[in-house]
């Protein structure tokens, strides 16, 4: 079976490792803005000028029959994307109770998952986060989390399984955006926010919307989806990760956040300070999508290790 994608504060507290470094020592490295500590002078990982089909990256205006699918995706999404839309899925979801099985099985479960959002790459999902990891971890090899960051990052697209409920594909991937504030012009295809039934609300169309100015983006309901519901899992099944790598999953899609700069005025000082790691991260996320395929069974022995040792060994999904 291959799934296609049309492009697509929970309970209990857990200690969180955090991971800093010093704010002003920050380079600008391959488009993006990281820490110098991790900066490598003979980086092996280079940012490709063109992507999978021989375009620019993340070009949502280039003729083409994919791009008239990725922007119908965005329509239906942005219409059916709302505040109380994600309130209830957020509820239902929060309860863990679909499903026990392992982080490594579920990335098996992606092999049927081709993400037909993605402007950039047309293979199984499980190449896309091997290739994540794979470049990570060889630009910053003393980096094991966001190895692992790096391969768990989209696990949360298994909602399109009927193991998990069979979502529709615009309620599991795409870029997120807030909820309950004014949709900033630079979120892809805003166009077709005017026919989103929160249009109408006037307190959700302000810049602040139901937000206080600094609240923390963990206060912020953000558009439902994987990266949401992989936070959720990772932090309810207590994984053991830095809260770098959770900010980097749950907001890895937030586009208008990194690469725009929108809604940086809802941020609070930590969202600041993992948000250069986000940065770090997305550089691989987004460049390292290709046509060419890594050896599961030769890596797979590495990522198990880094499972076993900041997961435990089954998940409430």
């Amino acid at each position: 079976m291959t799934i296609l994608i049309e492009q697509a504060e929970f309970g209990s507290q857990v200690e969180e490792k955090k991971v800093s470094f010093n704010v002003n020592e920050l380079i600008l490295d391959g488009g993006f803005m990281v820490p110098k500590t991790l900066s490598s002078q003979d980086e092996i990982f280079e940012v490709p000028d063109i992507n999978a089909f021989g375009q620019s990256f993340r070009d949502y205006n280039v003729e083409s029959e994919r791009q008239k699918s990725v922007e119908e995706f965005y329509r239906v999404q942005h219409i059916n994307q709302t505040y109380d839309y994600v309130k209830n899925m957020r509820e239902e979801y929060g309860k863990l109770n679909k499903i026990e099985m392992s982080i490594w099985d579920c990335c098996e479960l992606l092999n049927d998952v081709v993400d037909d959002s993605d402007p950039d790459l047309d293979e199984p999902q499980i190449e896309h986060l091997l290739q994540t990891a794979e470049a990570i971890r060889k630009d910053y090899p003393n980096e094991d989390w966001l190895h692992l960051t790096g391969l768990i990052h989209d696990l949360g697209k298994v909602l399109l399984h009927p193991s998990f409920g069979g979502l529709p594909q615009w309620a599991v991937v795409g870029d997120t955006f807030p909820l309950g504030c004014a949709f900033d012009e630079s979120i892809v295809h805003h166009k077709y926010f005017k026919e989103n039934p929160d249009i109408n609300n006037n307190i959700y169309n302000t810049k602040n919307g139901v937000y206080e100015e600094g609240c923390g983006l963990d206060k912020v309901v953000m558009s439902w989806g994987h990266d949401d519901y992989m936070y959720l899992v990772a932090k309810e099944n207590k994984t053991t990760l830095p809260s770098a790598a959770l900010f980097v999953i749950r907001y890895h899609s937030f586009y208008a956040l990194h690469r725009s700069g929108a809604y940086t005025h809802l941020m609070n000082e930590e969202d600041k300070e993992n948000m250069k790691w986000l940065n770090v991260f997305n550089k691989y996320d987004l460049y390292s999508k290709s046509k060419v395929r890594i050896d599961v069974e030769k890596v797979k022995p590495y990522y198990i290790s880094l499972i076993e040792k900041y997961f435990p060994t089954k998940l409430r999904w």
